[in-house]
């Protein structure tokens, strides 16, 4: 399926021709005349069909491949991709099912453990427990539709949070349990970002190629009194996940 023969760039406006046709080809597949898994024309196509160079086709084929909304196949061609899921990280705490559903997917999770165990040494140091404290330890797989998109590792202090076993976290959120109390409820986050290479583990949970990177959110949580209470390594489909971060200067008197 070829489209966009009827229309064309405007050479005439001090908009760059690559940014016009990044534009053109977004609007077809946002409008869904390019589905996903369809072939978009190749750059010798686009280049003849609007009379631009290669290279000008070239980048803006790039920055929507950057951007998630194309893939390319060697030797096969250039395909529209799955929309990426966003995330926002705006100041108000929000939980993985309401960002899913606000954005019209239907969020799921799979509860792969659930458990007692002793706090690793890592997890003791950051959430402030002694040696050989216990912690409540959740291993979930979360989905947005039918996707796998994200592995989460949590761990609670079980003198605070034992409660939370008495809950069903496959169909409850984590947060909105957590604030059932003042003492756990959820008020900050120290959160630290990276991108790290897939290993088996990711691969076989996440249906990913050993080529993909990962996405890895350390978060710390805190309660209302400073006390650290939750700790969390979340690791997300780079090919999957798209965040954003707003960043506001503070007001200057």
């Amino acid at each position: 399926m070829v489209l966009l023969k009827n229309v064309r760039l405007d050479k005439s406006v001090p908009i760059p021709l690559y940014f016009q046709l990044k534009e053109l080809i977004l609007s077809e597949i946002k409008e869904g005349n390019y589905k996903i898994g369809s072939l978009i024309p190749t750059e010798n196509e686009l280049s003849e069909m609007f009379g631009i160079s290669r290279t000008t086709v070239r980048q803006a084929i790039t920055e929507l491949v950057q951007e998630g909304w194309l893939y390319r196949v060697k030797s096969k061609g250039t395909y529209v991709s799955k929309p990426k899921i966003e995330q926002s990280f705006i100041q108000a705490l929000g939980s993985f099912n309401d960002q899913i559903a606000e954005l019209g997917r239907t969020p799921s999770t799979e509860l792969l453990d659930f458990e007692v165990i002793v706090a690793p040494d890592e997890v003791a140091k950051e959430l402030k427990l002694k040696p050989n404290e216990k912690v409540v330890y959740i291993h979930r797989k979360r989905f947005a539709d039918e996707d796998p998109i994200v592995m989460v590792k949590t761990y609670l202090p079980f003198n605070k949070c034992k409660f939370v076993l008495n809950h069903d976290l496959e169909k409850e959120s984590l947060y909105p349990v957590l604030a059932l109390h003042d003492d756990t409820q959820i008020y900050k986050i120290r959160r630290f970002i990276e991108a790290v290479e897939a290993e088996d583990y990711d691969i076989e949970n996440l249906n990913i190629s050993s080529d993909k990177a990962i996405q890895q959110f350390l978060s710390i949580g805190y309660n209302v009194y400073d006390e650290p209470i939750e700790y969390s390594l979340a690791r997300y489909r780079g090919d999957r996940n798209r965040f954003e971060v707003i960043i506001s200067a503070n007001s200057q008197k």
